[in-house]
């Protein structure tokens, strides 16, 4: 019993001494603030990261959408199971710092005959027993260290599975924009298309009237193969934004869909408010993932320093054995076995440098990789507000600019009909309304396209409404 008491007592003792660096995060020269053009009122709009999904979008229809690449996804069912895999494996290195105690018991019954012709002699033997096996005392740290590397994986892994996340709600959103954006500028084009041929038909009526020349047929053939061309890479475009919409969301919708909304419509989201840069290291997963990685790598270095130092393991044994089952719980019955062992590395011909070169490497790329995760999501939410400003004015400008275009148009037409102008400059009015109407739904898209970024990048879209 006494040794069991001070088997209890060394373990209680270890893991006295931590050779890991102490984890600090690396200073990341980055502005204090965005730049204040971009940023607007700080006081005005909400945290991204209170703003459940649900809430931040409009269309009900890409609601939906969301919620089943959530519940279907297939890369995002393999993150999952990565988060279960690095559970696992921090439980089996932690389970390394306490002692393992099995219990056994065991019975035996043996004949023997020593001298022929002489009784054979039987004997019977019984044993209970409890024991620790192989028990490192972790004096250096260094089993301590390997079970808080693991845990820190097993946080990077959740971490990076929360980003994972939200890249997938800003992809099926992207995406589910793109095909919108395809479905209006086919809208559109098929109705040029229809006006066009109309155009053709009463350009070749005054082709046979002699009213018109065989050029001004011509150029409104042109104009109709322009649209058609137009028409057909919409169309490609849509069946492959479609396409990938049905893999991020793991298959077709089930059932019928909400009606959607049209892109000029998209952006009646929730105002967001920036926040500070320094909010990003803690509201980013991404980050989060990376600052656990160099926990990890850290930690490593700690188990690396520590193989340089003896090792002490322990096996003990309490039990009781005997000859007779009667008289196996007695006094006089019980066994007890303690040996401690110890390892001491001599020779191993840089081995041990070795790995605690590896693991210092391991540290720097961490760092590094760190930074330049947080630098990257700096630039994404300074680029985004950047956006915010600039892409509205420019759908405002592409807005009044089409209407200019739209107007020169219909006066064209109306210089071509009393005879004023040739053809080509109705030629080059259909152009470029055509153009013009087509680059402002480009102009929409990219819009709400850049909200969604900007609520991705500031950390949004975990939250689910309650």
């Amino acid at each position: 019993m006494r040794n069991l008491i001070a088997l209890l007592a060394a373990t209680t003792l270890a893991g006295c001494v931590n050779m890991a660096p102490k984890h600090e995060r690396p200073p990341i020269s980055t502005a204090a603030d965005y730049p204040a053009e971009f940023v607007g009122d700080p006081t005005l709009g909400q945290r991204a990261t209170d703003v459940n999904w649900r809430d931040f979008f409009a269309d009900p229809q890409l609601e939906v959408l969301i919620a089943q690449a959530i519940e279907r996804n297939r890369d995002l069912a393999v993150a999952v199971a990565q988060i279960e895999e690095a559970r696992g494996q921090y439980r089996i290195q932690d389970a390394a710092r306490l002692p393992t105690v099995g219990a056994s018991a065991d019975a035996t019954r043996s004949q023997s005959q020593f001298i022929p012709g002489t009784p054979a002699i039987r004997i019977s033997r019984y044993s209970v027993g409890v024991g620790v096996t192989s028990f490192e005392l972790d004096f250096w740290g260094r089993v301590k260290n390997l079970s808080e590397a693991a845990r820190s994986q097993y946080l990077a892994t959740e971490a990076a599975e929360r980003a994972f996340r939200l890249a997938l709600v800003r992809d099926v959103a992207s995406t589910y924009f793109a095909s919108r954006g395809a479905d209006e500028q086919i809208t559109l084009a098929e109705a040029t298309v229809t006006s066009r041929k109309e155009g053709l038909r009463i350009a070749k009526r005054r082709l046979d009237a002699g009213v018109t020349s065989a050029l001004d047929y011509r150029q409104s053939e042109t104009l109709l193969t322009q649209a058609e061309t137009q028409l057909a890479s919409l169309k490609l475009s849509k069946a492959q934004s479609d396409n990938f919409l049905a893999v991020l969301t793991g298959g077709p919708a089930t059932g019928p869909l909400p009606a959607p909304l049209p892109l000029v419509a998209q952006g009646q989201s929730p105002t967001l408010t920036a926040g500070l840069p320094s909010d990003l290291l803690v509201a980013r997963p991404d980050v989060v993932a990376a600052e656990e990685r160099l926990r990890a790598a850290r930690a490593n270095i700690g188990a690396a320093r520590a193989a340089f130092f003896p090792s002490i393991t322990l096996t003990g044994n309490l039990g009781f054995s005997s000859l007779s089952l009667d008289n196996l719980f007695t006094k006089e019955s019980q066994t007890w076995s303690f040996g401690p062992s110890i390892r001491l590395p001599i020779f191993d011909f840089g081995r041990n440098k070795g790995n605690l070169t590896v693991a210092e490497a391991r540290e720097n790329i961490a760092v590094a990789t760190y930074e330049r995760t947080v630098q990257g999501a700096f630039r994404e939410v300074a680029d985004a507000l950047a956006g915010r400003r600039y892409l509205a004015e420019q759908v405002e400008a592409q807005e009044r600019g089409t209407l200019a275009t739209r107007q020169i148009a219909d006066l064209a037409r109306k210089r071509y009909r009393e005879g004023v102008s040739t053809y080509l400059e109705v030629l080059d009015a259909e152009r470029n309304l055509f153009a013009a109407e087509q680059t402002l739904i480009d102009a929409r898209r990219a819009q709400v396209d850049n909200l969604v970024t900007l609520y991705i990048a500031l950390g949004g879209g975990l939250v689910e409404r309650r």
